[in-house]
């Protein structure tokens, strides 16, 4: 994930200042200069760290934070507030035009991950109640109006093309299409390059003063680093950008471009990629982003995926199973499954408070899908009555899963282990009985747990 070097870094740096109880200024001093460097190997812009580490110094060093009970917190608190600035305080929004249609014309360097990732907002916009259009102005690589049409056909977005024509007629065409047919929101997929030239230039020029667009949106690589806040840095010379959005901010990208995009532009990032499926795209918080980079985890986020993932009526109904000890092995499947759905079990954990420092902790994810293979080749009534399954029952769940007959006895055996303590703990004074318990996580039994 995006910033892991610059998390460890940082955090080595607070554990030296908690270690030192009071401070003198020349403690913060040292401890920003160990920043700097920290955010420079982050290709972080120099401007921008320089600017930065100023203002965190200047704030760091005052009577308040140096005689404070706690001043390391208080430094803490101080570099986190930077942090947020420095990325845009809080969560911006599409421009919406009350008159309609909206127009987004994305823009970006060649690979930068624009027809995707513009493809994955108008998703996110078509779930949100928006009726979206999608528009192919990058008429110079056909592979590109393929993509989005395919891109198109998975969301259920309609797409806009006209082939190899004019790229300024085909979005002037699409706009007025949108407008006869009901389409709210508009997204212009443009041309790119593998680097700004004044050709591809003034055509996005020629399409701005042609539409006139509610917004022009820049894709930017995270993973590209400094190149992408000089991408970034030339879009807005030329086109006067109104937003950003980070693609690949789940990459093993350093994370300057998303700490310097925004203090070199002054416009803000709004969305972000986050994953390669057409659902990975979330609105860009600054404030949890500090977060997850200073170590303290991203629970909202977490939370907001949960309850993406998990339905309502499911849940209320599992709930009901557990008070009456019905709980089966298809249950368990069942949130298996919307366990999956969240990501991966080391993205989880990243994001929760601390989960940086456990990044060498080994998850065996594989495990989690031999367990699912063993429930998979059971048969309904086995998931719904496991003492059902003898010796003979067992070789063919293995052979059917590709495992050992070991592996199904101890699935088998956590089952049961769940079960009692399930029991134990629905009867009268449940509550009480579940405060008390201790170092149990829910699915910890189970292989892959």
């Amino acid at each position: 994930m995006a910033f892991e070097g610059l998390t460890e870094k940082i955090a080595a740096t607070f554990k030296k200042l908690r270690g030192k109880g009071r401070l003198k200024e020349s403690d913060v001093k040292e401890a920003m200069r160990e920043i700097r460097m920290a955010l420079l190997e982050a290709d972080v812009s120099y401007k921008v760290v320089k600017d930065f580490t100023k203002s965190v110094t200047e704030r760091c060093v005052g009577a308040d934070v140096l005689e404070a009970l706690s001043p390391a917190q208080m430094i803490v608190k101080i570099v986190n507030e930077e942090l947020t600035a420095l990325m845009g305080s809080d969560i911006k929004h599409i421009t919406i035009n009350p008159n309609g249609p909206t127009v987004v014309m994305l823009v970006g360097l060649q690979g930068a991950g624009k027809t995707t990732n513009g493809s994955k907002l108008a998703g996110l916009m078509k779930r949100q109640g928006k009726n979206p259009l999608l528009v192919a102005c990058d008429i110079y690589r056909p592979a590109a109006i393929t993509q989005l049409k395919v891109c198109g056909e998975k969301l259920g977005i309609p797409v806009f093309e006209k082939g190899q024509e004019d790229p300024v007629s085909i979005a002037k065409e699409a706009v007025q299409y949108a407008r006869q047919h009901g389409h709210d929101m508009v997204f212009l997929d443009t041309a790119g390059r593998l680097h700004v030239d004044e050709i591809l230039m003034n055509e996005l020029k020629n399409i701005k003063a042609t539409v006139k667009p509610d917004e022009i949106m820049l894709v930017v690589d995270a993973m590209t680093g400094q190149d992408a806040v000089n991408a970034a840095q030339s879009f807005h010379e030329w086109l006067d950008i109104d937003s950003v959005m980070l693609s690949k901010l789940d990459g093993d990208a350093r994370g300057g471009a998303a700490l310097s995009v925004r203090a070199i532009t002054g416009k803000p990032v709004k969305f972000a990629g986050i994953g390669e499926k057409l659902e990975d795209i979330e609105p860009f918080h600054p404030d949890r982003m500090a977060s997850r980079i200073l170590g303290m985890g991203d629970v909202l986020s977490l939370i907001e995926k949960a309850e993406k993932a998990f339905d309502a009526k499911k849940a209320a109904e599992m709930e009901e199973r557990l008070k009456s000890n019905k709980f089966t092995l298809q249950d368990f499947y069942d949130q298996m499954v919307q366990l999956k759905s969240m990501g991966s079990m080391q993205d989880i954990l990243s994001q929760m408070p601390g989960g940086a420092s456990l990044k060498n902790v080994q998850l065996d994810e594989k495990a989690m899908g031999r367990t699912e293979a063993i429930i998979l080749s059971m048969t309904p009534k086995e998931r719904e009555n496991p003492n059902i399954i003898g010796a003979s029952r067992k070789k063919r769940i293995a052979a059917g899963a590709g495992v050992k007959v070991e592996d199904v006895n101890r699935l088998l055996k956590s089952f049961d282990q769940m079960k009692t303590m399930i029991k134990q703990f629905s009867g009268p004074g449940a509550g009480k009985k579940m405060k008390r318990m201790r170092g149990f996580g829910g699915l910890g039994g189970f292989p892959g747990f």
